[in-house]
Order: C-alpha cells, then structure tokens, then sequence
C-alpha cells in the first residue's frame, strides 16, 4: 500500500509513467477506458464512413475519404498496441465487435454508449450522404482535435506519445472537411447543410460528456485529465462556431 500511495502521489505531482509495472489498478482501469474509449470510437467512426466513400463527387473527394477510413483504422491501431502492453488481445479485441452498427436516423440524442463497445454516443447514428458526412467530419473532427490536444498531455507517456504522433493526422482530416464543405456551400443548397449540422451539433456536444467534480480531482491527481469536460466542450463551441460563419453557415443557438 506505501508503494502504491507513493505512485500515487508521484502522479499527483506531475510525474509520469512509462510502462504498465507498478500501475496502481484505478489508475489502470480508467487508463484503459481512456483507450479503449478512443479505439472503439475510431473504428467505428472509420466503419460508419466506408459506405460513403463512393457518394463523394469524384475521385479526389473519394480518395480524400478512403484516407481518412484507413487513417482512423491506423489511428486506433497504434492506442490498440499500448493496450496491448496491459494484456489485451488486440486481435480478438477487432474482431469481437460490430463497429457499423447503427440507430435509427430519428433516435433521439442520448449520451447512452453502445451495448457492444466504449464507442462515443456520437457514433451510434447513422450518416446520410455526402454533404451530412462532411458536415459531421468537420464537427466531430474538431472535437477530437481538442480532445486530442487534452489526451496528448496524459501521465502515461507510451499513450502520450501516441496521442501526439495521432494528432496532426486528425488535424488534417479537419482541413479535408473544411474544404469539402466550403465546395458544397458554393454549390449551393445551404439549408440541407444547415439541417445536418443542426442534427450532429447536439449529438458532438454530448461527446465531452460530464463528470462529476469527485471524478475530475482522481483523474486530476492520476495526470489523466488536465481540464474539465465542460472547459472543453466550451472551447469546441466558441471555435466551431467560427469555423462555421467563415464557411456562412449558422451553428445552433444551444449549445
């Protein structure tokens, strides 16, 4: 227990881990989460896009698109190798859930996870067509890159290191969705843009999820977390909102 608690208070005071010996087991067990959280959303966020890919508007557009499919799948893959340090079977771990499963369209907005993975909320509704796929790439895109950036600064430095070398890949991911969606507003038919982005709005903010001050302060003392869910989900709103009027499109008034 003096071993553990002098982890613990290594942790608390800003020190970092490097591999899995001597993880005290919360910490562990909400590390994995974490990982699993990410690699769960990745692949079923690059699963839910692959029936897309041939609705892009030429070959570039379906290019752009496969990339980003076998990104993300590399994405998850590179998080899946660090959980594969804590023993998990990676892959069994692939291969045991149905990463396009889907809700209804007209489900309503829930933070409830899927049944069958850590997947995000986000990534049980389905997309529709070209145009509402690019409108949820930009959106979640830039969720993911705050997230990132939150992630990329974790106490265990094997994830850390992962989360940084992910980052500009995602990154660039936003850059592809900004320019495809600046195509569509100049080809007109505003009001469908306006109708996705009000669909996905609700259903992205509830990506940061909440937690409990409790919570925060253990997450805080491991050096899992740094900022609070609702810090981060304010600094998505307040710049998406941007993105959106530079492009002349409206976010939602509610956040």
């Amino acid at each position: 227990m003096a071993d553990e608690m002098s982890i613990e208070s290594y942790l608390a005071a800003g020190g970092v881990l490097s591999n899995p010996t001597n993880v005290p087991p919360r910490y562990r067990a909400e590390l994995l989460k974490l990982m699993a959280t990410f690699v769960d959303s990745a692949l079923a966020g690059a699963a839910g896009f692959v029936d897309i890919i041939n609705e892009g508007p030429g070959i570039k557009s379906r290019m752009a698109a496969a990339r980003i499919v076998l990104e993300k799948t590399s994405n998850a893959d590179r998080v899946l190798q660090v959980m594969a340090d804590f023993g998990a079977d990676t892959e069994r771990y692939v291969d045991h859930h149905p990463w396009t499963a889907r809700l209804p369209r007209e489900a309503a907005v829930d933070t409830a996870r899927s049944k069958h993975d850590m997947r995000l909320a986000v990534f049980n509704y389905p997309i529709e067509g070209w145009a509402d796929a690019v409108v949820m790439n930009l959106l979640m895109g830039r969720a993911v890159a705050i997230q990132l950036a939150e992630l990329s600064m974790v106490s265990y430095q094997p994830l850390a290191e992962a989360f940084r070398a992910i980052a500009p890949i995602e990154a660039d991911h936003v850059r592809l969705a900004n320019e495809g969606l600046a195509r569509l507003v100049q080809e007109g038919g505003t009001e469908m843009l306006q109708e996705s982005i009000s669909y996905w709005w609700p259903r992205v903010a509830m990506s940061f999820g909440s937690e409990s001050a409790e919570k925060l302060d253990m997450l805080t003392g491991f050096g899992l977390r740094h900022r609070s869910n609702g810090d981060l989900r304010a600094r998505w709103i307040s710049e998406t909102r941007a993105a959106l009027r530079e492009l002349g499109l409206d976010a939602p008034e509610a956040g």
